[in-house]
């Protein structure tokens, strides 16, 4: 099987497949965010996949004409945004959303990135790509803003239930990828449970904290859930249960507190003005938590590099997700990956046969 193009060099040429028609807004955010990223970076190529008469159209709104660097590559098909995963697989072989991802599995794109849908973008990912030896089953991550820099967490939500062999193979996958995207070279690894002690959680999690701790990664410990936003650890891992609750409720609560604050601003005449002279502070805060600069989820685990975002992401947001596609590519996380599992089967294998010969 020929598998993604894989480098560390930071010079490379990377193509990225653009999964045109994915998400609400579909080619008037794709396409233009797509358009942008390229022309920051001379060694961006891109592939716009999806129906080929209305890539073109949104070209021409956007004033821009195909070139070596840009081009289409028509899908006849689009994945809707309430398709069953199933339904995707099995009666769109030709969307946009597997025509991307076949061309990662071909070599001819370095990733794919998506605002499709999440089920049918992850079955439609591990059928076409399949998993890195060793890895059992994907995982979606992304970076968190921390106070102290990027927090990154897995798994959000494509696994509800794991065993402490699939937590561990998380750990191992995301501490590549804050490894190689933050050019840290031994990140800290924490366990989200709901104490520090060891003797704390569930028999899963203490089961995966024993193998963590028996692993050559760089593991912290028990973390608990203030901890993800302190930047206690680089690297959160969890079972997509608990993982997509904690996204959502800290994305309900943000919104929450936006309000809250824009509601207390606009108070009374006087309130108006205090909201007047804090505006500097109050945009640089903004800026500061905007979720659409940590927009870009990665399907860690296959043998290529997919990247999901948000089904409702703006130009902005579709633009930082293509940076996460860009950055995995250059950075070799699929090599890491792959180098990090064999150090860690051999460390296991080497505890077996103590323990036998014993």
């Amino acid at each position: 099987m020929t598998t993604a193009i894989d480098s560390n060099h930071k010079n490379m040429d990377i193509t990225i497949a653009v999964d045109v028609m994915g998400g609400d807004h579909g080619p008037h955010v794709t396409v233009p965010a797509a358009i942008k990223v390229m022309n920051e970076n001379p060694r961006i190529n891109v592939v716009l996949v999806g129906l080929q008469d209305v890539i073109e159209a949104e070209l021409r709104a956007q004033k821009t004409t195909i070139s070596p660097r840009l081009r289409i590559h028509h899908a006849s098909e689009v994945v809707q945004m309430d398709e069953s995963p199933q339904s995707a697989l099995k009666n769109k072989k030709d969307s946009s959303m597997r025509v991307a991802i076949n061309m990662v599995k071909t070599g001819e794109a370095n990733a794919c990135v998506s605002a499709g849908n999440t089920g049918a973008l992850m079955a439609t990912a591990r059928f076409v790509l399949k998993t890195l030896p060793g890895i059992d089953r994907p995982a979606i991550a992304s970076a968190l803003p921390s106070e102290k820099g990027n927090t990154y967490m897995l798994d959000l939500g494509a696994n509800a239930d794991c065993t402490a062999e699939h937590l561990y193979q998380f750990a191992i996958m995301g501490a590549m990828l804050v490894s190689c995207v933050e050019n840290k070279p031994n990140p800290t690894v924490g366990l989200l449970n709901i104490g520090s002690e060891d003797i704390k959680g569930n028999e899963v999690v203490k089961q995966a904290g024993e193998l963590l701790r028996n692993s050559h990664l760089n593991f912290y410990g028990n973390i608990e859930g203030d901890d993800i936003f302190k930047g206690t650890t680089d690297l959160v891992v969890c079972d997509g249960f608990v993982g997509n609750v904690s996204l959502k409720t800290t994305e309900g609560l943000a919104h929450m507190m936006g309000k809250f604050l824009t509601m207390e601003f606009k108070k009374n005449w006087l309130t108006k003005l205090m909201g007047l002279g804090a505006m500097s502070v109050l945009k640089s805060f903004k800026k500061r938590v905007d979720p659409r600069r940590y927009n870009g989820a990665s399907l860690l685990g296959l043998r290529g590099i997919v990247v999901k975002s948000h089904g409702g992401a703006d130009n902005v947001a579709f633009y930082y997700a293509l940076h996460v596609a860009i950055e995995e590519a250059r950075s070799g996380v699929l090599r890491r990956i792959t180098e990090q599992l064999e150090i860690e089967h051999l460390q296991t294998s080497s505890i077996a046969q103590i323990s036998e010969g014993q």
